[in-house]
């Protein structure tokens, strides 16, 4: 698995950060996305989908 975020669309809701917290972080001065972990191991991977499909805006891609 490989995630990549877009940090120009990212909306800053967190969801990622509460679906994947080991893969997201979020910056402290605006709360936009900051990916962890590129390539998380299986134990992580389901939620890093949760995260992209939880993004609001779209800004998670997950490549299988």
């Amino acid at each position: 698995m490989k995630v990549t975020v877009d940090q120009n669309v990212c909306a800053s809701s967190g969801n990622c950060v509460m679906n994947a917290p080991d893969v997201f972080d979020q910056r402290d001065e605006d709360g936009v996305v900051v990916l962890l972990n590129a390539n998380p191991p299986p134990d992580q991977a389901e939620g890093a989908r949760r995260a992209a499909a939880a993004c609001p805006a779209q800004a998670i891609y997950i490549e299988e």
